[in-house]
């Protein structure tokens, strides 16, 4: 009997990573119903994360805390024992926000800061801040007053919220907040390796995709600027290297106040892969099937479809990938999988804004993963 893990990101705008699983395990089974078929949903510290986590080993926790334009937020965090892990996401993501009314300026990371202190509450000495998909452009500066920073104006009044608060910081304070992480590891898990300033920086790259306009970009940078200046004459000595490290400018500098509070930057796409138990499950498969909405170049550069073929092939299992759409040529997924399809190959509609014609598609390309490389008999076929 032949062995298959179905291991897929997340098809953005669509499907989630366990819906696409499913939708090809269903043609792929139709097909070939005598394979043993695993599936686990992937996550690389984006949206989806907390539902990847709990499509393992992980439970669901529902709290309310601040969203990102200061109205409460009904959000779920993923438990295992003493880890917990948030996304960011979900609590201030740019896909919360009420009407979809983008708020660069003043779009707050606070709630953040209340999920870490729920964790905390509970015990945690593992906290994982899953970091993509943010409204904020606040440097973090958000968690940070929530779990006991103090950053104050001139007259010792607490900063208004966003990135444009940070313009009127004139004293930065982060004993509290250091102090309540002493002892936790934290974790960063963002495939993102920009700094936090300049023009490679999180206002300058990620900016504009929050509703941030060129002059207001240019306000951003320079009030996160003025805020690891803040943090020097504050004491915090490490504030410019950290705010010059890879990863820095994640979730709109949250990877940057991490760092701040002790954190490690981890590769979110290898750091799930590890979380969710990926190799035990790679080890006992004769192939993989995995995928996400766009294979392309950024694909290449470590993203969880490319990160898995890397940790299958070192053990010898090879890899299927399947996409809404591939922007690469054969040469240069070649080097990562052994077959690659396309839902944009197989038909004139626009799948990516509708589940259901993804869902399928893709188990059409199940069906077309068996009768190619799997026997009607169940057995593994070299074609």
């Amino acid at each position: 009997m032949v062995s298959v893990l179905i291991a897929p990101d997340k098809f953005k705008g669509s499907l989630s990573a366990d819906e696409v699983a499913r939708a090809l395990e269903r043609g792929l089974l139709e097909a070939a119903p005598r394979t043993r078929v695993d599936r686990l949903a992937l996550a690389d510290g984006g949206e989806g994360s907390v539902a990847a986590a709990c499509a393992g080993r992980f439970s669901p926790e529902k709290l309310t805390v601040t969203g990102p334009t200061g109205r409460p937020v009904t959000a779920e965090v993923a438990v295992h024992g003493r880890t917990v892990l948030i996304e960011a996401a979900a609590v201030c993501g740019l896909g919360i926000l009420q009407g979809g009314h983008k708020a660069p300026l003043t779009a707050t990371s606070r709630g953040i800061g209340q999920a870490v202190r729920y964790a905390l509450a509970g015990g945690a000495d593992t906290i994982v801040l899953a970091l993509g998909g943010v409204a904020t452009t606040d440097g973090g500066a958000g968690m940070l007053q929530s779990l006991g920073a103090l950053l104050t104006r001139e007259d010792g009044s607490p900063i208004g919220p966003g990135g444009g608060g940070l313009a009127d910081l004139r004293m930065a304070d982060l004993a509290e907040a250091r102090a309540a992480l002493t002892g936790v590891d934290l974790v960063l898990a963002t495939d993102v390796d920009n700094p936090l300033l300049g023009p490679t920086g999180t206002a300058a790259v990620y900016g504009p995709q929050k509703g941030a306009t060129e002059s207001e970009v240019r306000e951003l940078d320079d009030a996160l600027a003025g805020f690891v200046r803040r943090l020097e004459a504050g004491g915090v000595t490490e504030a410019a290297r950290c705010a010059d490290a890879p990863g820095a400018g994640a979730a709109g500098g949250l990877g940057y106040a991490g760092m701040l509070l002790g954190g490690r930057v981890c590769s979110g796409a290898d750091y799930f892969l590890a979380l969710l138990g990926a190799d035990d499950l790679l080890a006992a498969s004769d192939f993989v099937v995995t995928g996400e909405g766009s294979l392309d170049e950024q694909s290449l550069s470590g993203k969880l479809p490319v990160a898995l073929a890397r940790r299958a092939r070192r053990l010898g299992v090879a890899v299927h990938a399947v996409a809404g759409r591939c922007t690469l040529p054969e040469d240069r997924t070649a080097a990562h999988f052994r077959s690659v399809q396309a839902l944009t190959d197989l038909t004139d509609q626009d799948c990516a804004r509708d589940s259901a014609l993804s869902a399928h598609l893709l188990a059409q390309c199940g069906r077309t993963l068996a009768d190619r490389w799997i026997g009607r008999g169940g057995t593994e076929t070299s074609r």
